[in-house]
């Protein structure tokens, strides 16, 4: 299905929609806009088996940032980020040719991480330009917060929230600004797209939250990772009682190629994800699989503009579906613990076609808001392989700001 015909089909499920009155000048819509400063600072330690020398990055990101007051209806937001190497560099950015260290894929230099134009038209936004794309819990199309130099996107959002109960999303994507900027090189900083984006959403009280979307992948640049995934999510908090719950997540998708991909393929995926919570501690089960068919040949289910570091470990040992699929079952307890924000997941991998283990892996975070402005993090990962990459261990230690 084209552009024009993904655009229609969803202006007409908007409805009708009015221009809300303007309330200032555009002079004065820029003068009385905000401004906001941000900085994260973060030290990540790899050793890695085959590697002779291990990882130390220490890097910092200077993020500044701009919204304008609203217009008749139209506002302006930009965003500018700077990461900086404090100290030598003594791993691998991707950049850099230091293939003696592990990677941390954390390049250098000055990028304009997000500038888009907003109209909003009463229950209707329109946004124009590049910007950051986290839906729902990012495992199909996310921002990577996680790394320095974070992946937006050039594109075209239309989002109504007119229906009751229901939050309806197009979104046509032009290019993908991914993390491995600013600097040309390979892995490719940018991947041209001609992607569509459906997303819908319902959520009532006492019925939890249904969402169902069309993730139509045609990535130019890259076409082996060019796909057309559709799918379901599911998720309620069932109470008890005042002091406990039993969160539940369910998910299916289907998955095709699509564009000009080069292999014939399609796959499953699969989500059961459920826990007991109480006292702000939550305890999750949780058992994940994206198919493949045993076979190396790119006919697995992908996930190519997740924000991957959230799944499958933080290790990111899986940034790549093996060929075989992936099985991963995993344990996690977190929540407010002794003051902190903490973590502790277990992982077992394993591959999804044919049962062959992959690896194990233990993560480990601890994070404390010092103040209104200031924060810090602790993590730490050890991944152990059986018979799938290299025995890694990674720690983090992170410390953020914002005025």
């Amino acid at each position: 299905m084209n552009r024009p015909v993904f655009f229609v089909i969803f202006v007409m499920l908007l409805g009708p929609v009015t221009v809300a009155p303007a309330a200032t000048s555009f002079t004065q819509a820029l003068t009385s806009g905000n401004v906001h400063l941000g900085f994260r600072y973060r030290v990540e330690l790899v050793d890695q088996n085959g590697h002779p020398d291990k990882a130390a990055a220490s890097t910092l990101r200077t993020r500044l940032k701009f919204r304008s007051a609203g217009h008749n209806g139209f506002s302006l937001f930009a965003e500018l980020d700077n990461v900086a190497y404090l100290g030598n560099d003594r791993f691998n950015n991707l950049r850099n040719g230091e293939s003696s260290y592990p990677v941390v894929a954390d390049p250098d230099g000055t990028d304009i991480n997000q500038f888009y134009i907003d109209l909003q038209l009463a229950d209707v936004l329109f946004r124009f330009g590049r910007q950051r794309i986290n839906l729902d819990n990012q495992r199909f199309l996310g921002g990577v917060g996680w790394r320095q130099n974070e992946q937006t996107y050039d594109a075209a959002t239309i989002r109504s929230t007119g229906f009751a109960n229901i939050v309806a999303r197009y979104t046509y994507i032009d290019n993908v600004s991914r993390i491995f900027g600013p600097d040309k090189g390979m892995p490719a900083k940018d991947i041209d797209s001609t992607s569509h984006i459906l997303n819908f959403k319902f959520e009532k009280k006492g019925l939890g939250q249904l969402v169902g979307y069309g993730y139509f992948l045609d990535l130019t640049d890259s076409p082996a990772l060019s796909n057309r995934t559709i799918g379901m999510r599911y998720s309620r908090t069932f109470s008890i009682d005042d002091n406990w719950s039993l969160p539940l997540v369910l998910e299916y998708a289907s998955q095709q190629d699509y564009g000009n991909n080069p292999v014939s393929y399609s796959a499953n995926y699969y989500l059961v994800e459920a826990g007991v919570s109480t006292a702000g501690v939550n305890l999750t089960l949780g058992y994940e699989i994206l198919g493949g068919d045993a076979s190396p040949d790119g006919k697995a289910f992908i996930t190519p503009l997740a924000t991957l570091h959230k799944f499958q470990g933080w290790n990111d040992k899986f940034l790549s579906t093996p060929g075989a699929g992936i099985r991963d079952i995993y344990a996690r307890i977190s929540g407010k613990i002794l003051g902190t924000r903490s973590a502790l997941v277990y992982h077992r991998f394993s591959a999804a076609e044919g049962g062959a283990d992959y690896g194990a892996e233990l993560d480990i975070s601890v994070s404390k808001k010092i103040s209104n402005h200031w924060s810090v993090l602790l993590k730490y990962s050890l991944y152990r392989e059986d018979g799938f990459a290299a025995d890694t261990t990674k720690t983090w230690a992170m410390i953020t700001a914002s005025f």
